[in-house]
């Protein structure tokens, strides 16, 4: 039988966060919310020059809980999906509706995001446990409320992706 409530965890690395974070504290605590309710917990990390795997840049935040039955998938690009393990890893397990999470918000979380619906995979976005960093044309509080944004409205016929808060997923979560 697969896990009713899974989570994904994209990128949340140490390399990641030397480029200061909006919100890293709480993001942390709420994902950590997310990680003790959850039955099954998917880690997305990224490698490349400077997150080499087994590096102290490719770990997980030390604050960051990690469950014994946790999975762990290493991407090269900003989608999970792309040439990674992580459908095998999902079907393997019967997984087709999960909750995401992480950094960067404007890159590896919308990608994954947006790649998963059109695949079919049914997922709601922890709303407020995603962060990014300030960029030239917006701020990351601004990118943040956008692409919540833009994901409520996304376009996916036959699908659908919710944005909900941490709290609010958690009560759902108590009734499964």
């Amino acid at each position: 039988m697969p896990a009713s409530r899974v989570l994904m965890v994209i990128d949340m690395q140490n390399g990641v966060f030397e480029t200061s974070r909006l919100d890293r504290e709480r993001c942390t605590f709420r994902i950590n919310q997310l990680i003790h309710a959850a039955d099954q917990v998917i880690f997305i990390q990224h490698t490349e020059e400077g997150l080499e795997p087994e590096s102290r840049a490719f770990d997980l935040l030390p604050e960051l809980t990690r469950p014994a039955n946790a999975l762990y998938v290493t991407k090269t690009a900003c989608d999970a999906f792309y040439r990674t393990t992580l459908e095998d890893v999902l079907q393997s397990r019967g997984i087709h509706e999960f909750v995401v999470c992480g950094c960067a918000t404007d890159y590896c979380v919308d990608t994954t995001i947006k790649n998963g619906a059109s695949k079919g995979y049914v997922m709601t976005v922890a709303g407020d446990a995603h962060t990014t960093a300030n960029r030239p044309a917006a701020d990351a509080k601004v990118l943040i409320a956008h692409y919540n944004d833009v994901w409520r409205s996304l376009t996916i016929p036959g699908n659908r992706l919710d944005v909900k808060e941490t709290a609010e997923i958690l009560a759902a979560w108590t009734t499964i």
